[in-house]
């Protein structure tokens, strides 16, 4: 008991990476998260933030794909510690049935003339595996549930030693799954929640397949989770314009992501 359970803000980004000035504070790079549970090591997302994350650990890393939009697939073709011998990294991928049909649809991305090499070009090999409905690693448990967004996407709860952690970047509010995702977040330590555009703007972006603070205020009361990180930050708004949104939230347990921060579990 008592391990270290962690997550590392490796990119928190949306859209598009970034690497204006105005954007340094919350950071540039797009969607990826570092959890360290005991000794195994999952990224959620492949963003560019996966380019800084370490390139070695104990034991070869899991990469837990959300969706297939390139914001959040970039990393992969330059990590570091994909090229690591013997480090054979796994690479989960969402809606496909079989190793062949993961590889092939990311070859659909890296490999010529779109990308110079293909991810099995590594010298650490990484595979490339269907991602499954549930996943044990070692003590840390992984759950998924499918959220809304267009071209689908996954929410992850990564659950080790009584506490846990959900995922739900790029989901928007619906009424026939939100009450699901509630009870899938039920009691959760950390929440992350996609919060890309206000709630003024959202009327003119319904569809578009991203929440508001409001909504993931929301999630945060009906899940009773204890924290809440807002997470994919639009690529135009500056960290100004961030500091003054966090400030006017109407719940201390609510805060934005920040490129670089890492949380302990156990101190929540």
């Amino acid at each position: 008991m008592n391990q270290p359970f962690s997550l590392t803000v490796l990119g928190a980004r949306g859209s598009m990476a970034s690497g204006r000035r105005e954007l340094m504070r919350f950071g540039g790079d797009s969607s990826c998260y570092m959890v360290r549970a005991g000794d195994e090591t999952v990224f959620l997302d492949a963003g560019s933030g996966l380019v800084s994350a370490p390139p070695r650990f104990p034991k070869p890393p899991v990469v837990l794909l959300s969706h297939l939009h390139l914001d959040h697939l970039l990393g992969l073709g330059m990590y570091p510690g994909f090229d690591v011998p013997g480090q054979r990294a796994r690479i989960f991928v969402p809606f496909c049935e079989s190793e062949a049909e993961a590889n092939a649809l990311l070859d659909r991305v890296f490999s010529p003339p779109i990308w110079p090499l293909r991810l099995s070009a590594f010298r650490g090999e990484p595979v490339l595996l269907p991602l499954p409905d549930r996943l044990a690693l070692g003590d840390l448990l992984i759950e998924t549930m499918e959220g809304h967004h267009p071209d689908r996407a996954m929410i992850f709860r990564l659950s080790f030693e009584g506490r846990s952690i959900v995922y739900a970047t790029d989901y928007e509010y619906e009424e026939s799954s939100f009450e699901t995702l509630a009870d899938f977040a039920r009691g959760a330590e950390l929440l992350l929640c996609d919060a890309q555009f206000t709630d003024e703007e959202y009327p003119a972006r319904r569809g578009f397949g991203h929440s508001t603070p409001g909504m993931a205020l929301e999630l945060l009361r009906r899940s009773d989770a204890k924290r809440l990180l807002l997470i994919h930050h639009s690529p135009s708004v500056e960290d100004e314009t961030l500091l003054l949104r966090e400030r006017t939230l109407e719940d201390r347990r609510a805060s934005y992501a920040r490129e670089g921060m890492t949380i302990e579990l156990q101190d929540l």
